[in-house]
């Protein structure tokens, strides 16, 4: 396993992190009091925010599914967060039993949940990388100690890109992982939106700001740019729950109003 290794592990408790209030919607155990304060204000503003996550997760079933069934047998995870059953190696390598899966998050609690997930998995097929999903250059480097980037390789930005704001980067980021990626790769990504309610996305961005932490929800058209130079699969850049709804479980959601979340797979020319 690349990166750091457990026994140096330190959790911060004081402040909330995207990667376990997540876990915390998923119904998981591996958060804290702090996290599951704010993902309740969260749900006072929108209250299927549990919805939102299972959403995304079955998108991320669906889309892992599609392209190992095409042939793809490397696959790039970046803000993984933590391991909630079926992950994404455990799709792919259902469909293709010698893919190779790199994740990377710099959340430390998901490198102790990475370290019993390497063990669990056969060797060099699966591995970690700690790294800040910012610094595209550490990512490349480690990934390429067990990727090759000869071959195709499906990097995946889920639910991470709306953490990251305009003037941090969002854009370079995903141009300079997608410009070293061989033709024939894959971008997937996942992103919050405010397009069906704007007050309720400037208020939950107002919460996450008076926490120190980002959140940037973008348009339809925002995601979309995202996508530029690549040959987006159909159906484009969609509703996460009408991205290829056959290929996978269908998450019943109450009401009419659509999960405010997109979702694109894109191939490098």
């Amino acid at each position: 396993m690349t990166g750091q290794e457990p026994h140096s592990i330190e959790i911060d408790t004081s402040k909330p992190h995207p990667a376990r209030m997540y876990d915390w919607f998923l119904g998981g155990k591996d958060n804290y009091p702090v996290d599951e304060q704010m993902a309740r204000q969260l749900l006072a503003l929108d209250a299927r925010g549990r919805d939102m996550a299972r959403v995304n997760r079955a998108f991320m079933h669906r889309a892992t599914r599609w392209l190992a069934e095409r042939g793809v047998r490397q696959f790039l995870d970046i803000g993984t967060g933590i391991p909630t059953e079926p992950n994404l190696h455990q799709i792919a390598q259902q469909a293709a039993p010698d893919a190779r899966i790199v994740y990377c998050d710099n959340d430390p609690i998901v490198l102790a949940h990475a370290a019993a997930l390497l063990r669990s998995t056969p060797e060099g097929a699966t591995e970690y990388i700690q790294a800040d999903a910012r610094k595209p250059g550490t990512i490349l480097a480690e990934a390429g100690k067990v990727l090759d980037f000869d071959k195709p390789i499906a990097l995946s930005l889920l639910a991470l890109l709306h953490f990251i704001d305009d003037e941090d980067g969002a854009a370079d980021l995903v141009g300079q992982l997608v410009d070293q990626l061989p033709s024939g790769s894959y971008l997937v990504l996942s992103h919050t939106t405010g397009d069906f309610n704007p007050d309720g996305a400037a208020q939950a961005r107002a919460i996450y700001k008076a926490r120190g932490m980002t959140l940037r929800p973008r348009s339809h058209a925002e995601l979309t740019a995202f996508f530029d130079g690549l040959e987006l699969v159909e159906p484009g850049v969609a509703l996460s729950a009408d991205w290829h709804p056959e290929l996978g479980e269908v998450i019943d959601v109450p009401g009419d109003e659509p999960i405010p979340g997109y979702a694109g797979v894109a191939r490098k020319p």
